[in-house]
């Protein structure tokens, strides 16, 4: 009886078309008579036993491919182990997990979880903008540099513990914002100006899906080969510069876990600004080693500064690469969001 009830407890309910939803039977893997219970993490032993799980929107992707799949059916698995009522919505395409999660009602949902990877984060991130649902992470991306900053682990039982049951603290996003406008793109991770906004903007996401990383790669490859020299006037919190490329990092790490902006913290309410002062193919060439090998702070043509606002003038049009996808166009304003976002993570 009691096993019976608690089955019909994490029963999904159904997203109405266009989401695509998936129907919690169908994806729920079968729980033998001699599994073993959820392990719990050292981070959560602590946990009062008689708190109630969150109710949970989960905004899966399904571009993420067919292993995504699997684990996103593994985890729910731990999560009705848990007790966990969950909805999940598949996403039919760019903008829908936005859209999803402006519309989560937090009258029956406690928090907004993202099945996908950095862009799926994004859009979450953005559609949460005036709500106060925290978001959560089950990492199923390429990069999944939200993940690796946040310190959440592997193992799927933890990740749905952490979901259920962590702690939600605020995070001070960062917002790319046009000349005049009032609000922007929010980012957790950074934007990109430059090499770095090209190589996004030429992935081919087809390859992406196929080969992962490997995909940045071919994308690299490509933006050397039609190499073009610009210089970006900026003014970091009043200062000019002229960098050959630059990345306004909330985040310490950079495609996967690169160390980029060695001070940034998703907790810290700053920018770190790294600037790449020289142009040229054999410049790039240079920073991506550099970056592979964990020197690139410590090159003498790349600055880094802490600042609150950043204001690149042009060239007008160029893309500007917003967590991992191109979201804006020169010129654009990088600061603090003047709102946060609450974030579900194991304690720091």
């Amino acid at each position: 009886m009691l096993r019976k009830k608690a089955k019909e407890t994490c029963r999904l309910k159904l997203t109405p078309a266009p989401a695509g939803s998936l129907n919690y039977g169908a994806v729920l893997p079968k729980m033998r008579a001699d599994s073993r219970p959820t392990p719990t993490i050292p981070a959560l032993m602590d946990r009062d036993r008689t708190a109630k799980p969150r109710r949970l929107l989960i905004l899966y992707n399904p571009v993420a491919g067919r292993r995504a799949r699997r684990q996103l059916n593994a985890w729910l698995g731990h999560l009705r182990g848990l007790g966990v009522v969950a909805r999940v919505a598949e996403t039919a395409g760019p903008g829908h997990a936005e859209d999803l999660a402006r519309a989560a009602d937090a009258a029956e949902f406690d928090a907004v979880v993202v099945a996908g990877g950095d862009g799926t984060a994004n859009e979450a991130l953005n559609g949460l903008a005036d709500s106060p649902l925290p978001l959560a992470l089950l990492p199923l991306g390429t990069a999944n540099v939200l993940a690796n900053e946040l310190g959440l682990p592997r193992r799927l039982d933890a990740l749905a513990q952490i979901a259920a049951f962590a702690p939600a603290r605020a995070v001070r996003p960062a917002e790319a914002v046009a000349p005049n406008a009032v609000a922007g793109r929010r980012f957790l991770l950074m934007a990109g100006i430059g090499f770095d906004a090209a190589v996004v903007a030429g992935l081919n996401e087809r390859l992406k899906r196929r080969l992962g990383k490997a995909a940045y790669v071919a994308s690299i490859l490509g933006r050397l080969g039609d190499y073009r020299p610009f210089v970006f006037p900026v003014r970091i919190d009043g200062i000019a510069a002229a960098p050959a490329s630059l990345v306004a990092a909330r985040a310490h790490f950079y495609g996967g876990r690169f160390v980029l902006a060695p001070e940034a913290r998703l907790d810290v309410p700053r920018l770190e600004i790294v600037l790449f002062e020289r142009p040229g193919r054999a410049a790039a060439l240079a920073y991506l080693a550099a970056l592979a090998l964990g020197s690139l702070p410590r090159r003498r043509d790349v600055r880094i500064l802490a600042a609150q606002n950043v204001e690149v003038l042009g060239p007008a049009g160029l893309p500007v690469q917003i967590d991992g996808d191109v979201r804006a166009r020169l010129p654009v304003i990088l600061r603090l969001a003047a709102t946060a976002q609450a974030i579900i993570a194991p304690p720091a």
